[in-house]
């Protein structure tokens, strides 16, 4: 009987693949079975993912690429459209809140740089939409093709301290929504776009605001489980399951969906 959760030999580009999401993302798919290409603008971090992949996939390659620049984007997927032949999965993990656009507990609005708030919209929206326009004319040329972007509970209500990034992981909600209709209705049922949006996962980029030096959790990660109606934070490899399902023919009729992996966050009133 056909797995019609299977993306055994789709080919899954992941941009910001050196990152604890892209990564843990990556190793997933490659475990599924797919051919895998990792992005990253950070040459390190990137060349450390690749080789730890290749310790048991030896098919999986990176590419130094920043999401920035399309020229470095339309480079980057010639060379994955010369080695492989097609690109099937677009995954689009490079984001992320940068230290000058979140603000103290003592700071308001007023006290963010304009250029940190610039820097942060242009990281997560054109991080975003660049890779879409490149990588998804090879999907539509090819009339078939899955793309996942990276929404945020922070799009669902105000989440104090992060305005840049709530406003651009907004936009990527829209986005999604209006590319995921472009495609369908001008080159086929076959290409389609949805995003995921995390609840709460203890990273690199917010551990200093979740969790006390002394290993206690702050007053915001407090606030956080008590919306949450599972009572704890995410594990970053749940993740995993939804982008491999909305990658599957599993999800064949699903497009321009945001879909909540928080545990209940966006569902739960506080109350």
């Amino acid at each position: 009987m056909k797995n019609i959760f299977s993306v055994e030999g789709k080919v899954a580009v992941i941009t910001g693949a050196g990152g604890v999401l892209g990564g843990s993302i990556t190793k997933s798919l490659s475990e599924a079975g797919t051919k895998i290409v990792m992005l990253d603008i950070r040459k390190e971090n990137l060349d450390c993912k690749v080789a730890e992949l290749q310790s048991f996939d030896k098919e999986a390659i990176g590419f130094v690429c920043d999401v920035l620049s399309a020229e470095s984007l339309r480079k980057t997927a010639a060379k994955i459209v010369k080695k492989w032949g097609k690109i099937d999965i677009l995954i689009n993990c490079a984001g992320g809140n940068i230290p000058g656009a979140t603000l103290s507990s003592s700071q308001t609005i007023f006290d963010m740089k304009v250029e940190d708030w610039e820097r942060v919209v242009a990281l997560n929206q054109n991080g975003t939409v660049y890779p879409c326009l490149i990588f998804g004319k090879v999907m539509s040329e090819q009339k078939e093709g899955s793309i996942i972007n990276i929404s945020s509970m922070a799009t669902y209500n105000a989440i104090t301290r992060v305005p840049g990034y709530s406003v651009a992981k907004t936009g990527i909600n829209i986005f999604t929504q209006w590319l995921a209709t472009e495609l369908a209705r001008k080159f086929g049922e076959g290409i389609r776009v949805n995003a995921i949006a995390p609840g709460f996962f203890i990273g690199d980029q917010n551990r200093a605001v979740l969790i006390n030096s002394d290993g206690t959790l702050t007053e915001r990660s407090k606030k956080i489980l008590a919306k949450t109606p599972m009572g704890r934070f995410g594990d970053i490899s749940e993740l995993n399951g939804a982008v491999q399902f909305l990658c599957s023919p599993a999800a064949r009729f699903i497009t321009g969906t945001i879909l909540p992996i928080d545990g209940g966050f966006s569902a739960f009133s506080g109350v």
